[in-house]
């Protein structure tokens, strides 16, 4: 067992290196490191042996005065890109961090105070590198978890505990500990030989999803059998019965899902918006925030995800991956006891991290607000796209295009060497909604922008009405919601000649996403206040003319409405100020929006100053010949 104790790169290193990721042949690791807060030992090349000592304090925990957040050191088991943007995390909140990984040049070596070359499946060396820490935590699950176990039992400091560890290193075991808490899981079976798989077939049908039990991720240790004929070559292909196996029902799922959890040192919870994640060759491709999902499904994989990490033991942030079925049914996939790819979002997107959520758990410090300041949010894996300097150049291109475009922020993950379908850095984009971040992302990645024509776009607002003859009216409302940009609906509902559509129109909106509706209604006018009594979307009611009382029937019916159940109202057939009403209720959230309606009222100004200066130049009389006549 060796391992060597490295400093981070030096101020005179860092000030070598190009400015730009672009100066060089592939995109370069950041070059600046955290400085020390107060004295680190010696960091000279040191061989790790039974009868190294550990460094004198400050160290672990330190007696010193706190300056800052904490004394104390977080080791970490792993420097690949999360244990990179644990320290990065760390950095702004003057934590220091030590890691250990084999690799001299990981991800994580450029921006942690202490960086220990060696395995963190040496149980010797894990021992070791636990003595420098005050609290000792995860970046990957494939460790020695069995010295962890044994250095709790020293009094070591490990979170999340070795227990959890244990139980998801073993996809099987874990599978185990959940059904016995009444999470909802496909249905699983061990199988150790050809006739136990062959029964396994029987019992689930084919396709048939056959697992390793360990060292399986990013769909590694995964293989499908279509049919009895090919067992034998599954079986094979992923090491043989010896390896350890298990089978699954396939599960025929609309959208995988995803919930980061964090868990407090006492126990407590809180949970990040459900994102939807979408996989492309079982390696995740794109994270959407938040997920298009009605409320209840969202409620619902939280409430699994949470009901799963209280299960387990230790603090921390953790991932639960989740199966949502054709019939409204969650099902968990797989947890993950660290930050993941499906919270690399949270950085830009959340008030408060998923590293800085880490950190806070293992620490003992407050848990942050896990909720979204944008809108919307998407992440997209910079993933290797070929081998060498080929994959390098094509990366460059990516992040090139990524910063000119807005609201994208660019993570370079500084993995010295490029694959195929590796991970190398992501992009982040967010924006006032999911048209305009799924928008951006075509624009990166040089695919044809969303046309509405060819692709189902979300709409953001409704425009109902009880009759087509109310559709000379209701068009100025549509002009206005075209004009900037806004994608919606428009249908005819009809509250007493079609109750039951209306009913379940009105019940339905704000699952299906509808942020406003502007309803016409003409006479008894009932349509507004219906759908405002069914639904938590704000509803515009706008009066139609009638030929009997003019419309005057029509607005005194919208502005009565009973207490509990607003319904806001504009003149009698004035739908376009019933759209740009509905366009100020939209911008109150989205600063784009906002900016295009201050756009218009500028206009709007302008448009008048011009009319008062020239009604001055040319005097009145010639203005009504030249400009009023005509009307």
């Amino acid at each position: 067992m060796h391992s060597r104790l490295l400093s981070a790169p030096s101020h005179a290193s860092a000030a070598s290196s190009s400015p730009l990721p672009f100066a060089a042949a592939h995109p370069c690791r950041a070059s600046w490191t955290p400085r020390p807060t107060s004295p680190l030992p010696p960091l000279s090349l040191l061989r790790a042996t039974a009868s190294m000592h550990p460094s004198p304090p400050p160290e672990g925990h330190s007696d010193q005065p706190v300056h800052g957040v904490t004394n104390t050191v977080v080791g970490v088991l792993g420097g690949g890109q999360l244990g990179k943007m644990l320290c990065q995390a760390a950095s702004q909140m003057g934590v220091r961090m030590a890691i250990l990984d084999p690799l001299e040049d990981c991800p994580a070596s450029s921006v942690c105070h202490e960086h220990v070359v060696g395995s963190f499946n040496d149980g010797a060396t894990v021992s070791e590198f636990a003595k420098r820490c005050g609290v000792l935590t995860v970046e990957i699950e494939h460790v020695d978890a069995v010295t962890l176990e044994k250095l709790e039992k020293q009094g070591i400091d490990c979170e999340p505990k070795a227990s959890t560890i244990m139980i998801i290193q073993d996809k099987y075991r874990q599978k185990t500990h959940f059904s016995k808490f009444g999470i909802p899981l496909p249905d699983f079976v061990e199988v150790d030989t050809l006739s136990s798989i062959e029964k396994a077939g029987e019992m689930f049908g084919y396709p048939l999803m056959v697992k390793s039990k360990r060292l399986a991720y990013d769909g590694r240790g995964n293989a499908v059998a279509h049919d009895k004929k090919e067992l034998s070559s599954v079986v094979a292909s992923l090491g043989g019965f010896e390896h350890g196996l298990y089978v699954e029902r396939w599960t025929s799922f609309v959208k995988e899902l995803s919930v980061i959890v964090a868990r407090s040192r006492d126990g407590s919870t809180v949970c990040y918006p459900v994102v939807e994640t979408i996989h492309k060759d079982n390696i995740c491709h794109v994270v959407e925030a938040p997920a298009e999902v009605p409320d209840k499904i969202k409620k619902l994989a939280t409430n699994v995800a949470e009901k799963a990490i209280k299960s387990l033991e230790g603090a921390g942030v953790f991932a639960v991956e989740l199966f949502l079925t054709q019939d409204n049914q969650v099902l968990l996939n797989e947890v993950a006891p660290r930050p993941h790819n499906s919270g690399h979002h949270t950085i830009e997107s959340c008030y408060t991290s998923q590293y800085e959520q880490h950190l806070r758990a293992i620490l003992g410090l407050p848990l942050g607000d896990p909720s979204m300041k944008a809108p919307a949010s998407i992440m997209y894996n910079i993933l290797g796209e070929d081998e060498g300097e080929a994959g390098f150049t094509q990366a460059h291109q990516l992040i090139e295009r990524a910063l000119d475009i807005s609201g994208a922020s660019v993570h370079w993950y500084a993995k010295p060497e490029i694959r195929k379908q590796r991970k190398m850095g992501h992009i982040t984009i967010v924006g006032p909604s999911k048209y305009s971040v799924k928008a951006r992302l075509d624009k990166l990645l040089q695919r044809d922008a969303y046309d509405p024509k060819k692709v189902a776009v979300k709409p953001r607002a409704a425009i109902i009405m009880g009759s087509d003859s109310d559709l000379p009216v209701m068009k100025d409302a549509a002009v206005v919601l075209k004009k900037f940009n806004i994608p919606f609906e428009l249908t005819i509902v009809s509250a007493h000649r079609t109750p039951e559509r209306m009913y379940h129109y009105a019940l339905s909106t704000k699952e299906r996403g509808l942020e406003v509706i502007i309803a016409g209604a003409g006479g008894a006018a009932h349509l507004p206040g219906m759908v405002a009594s069914l639904t938590s979307v704000p509803v515009i009611g706008v009066p139609i003319m009638t030929s009997s009382l003019h419309g005057t029937d029509s607005l005194l019916s919208i502005v009565q409405m009973p207490k509990g159940i607003p319904v806001a109202t504009v003149a009698i057939g004035n739908a376009e100020n019933a759209g740009l009403l509905a366009v100020r209720m939209l911008a109150s959230r989205d600063p784009e929006l906002g900016d295009k309606a201050t756009e218009y009222q500028h206009d709007l100004r302008d448009m008048v100053l011009e009319k008062a200066k020239r009604l001055e130049e040319l005097g009145w009389e010639e203005y009504t010949e030249l400009y009023l006549k005509k009307h």
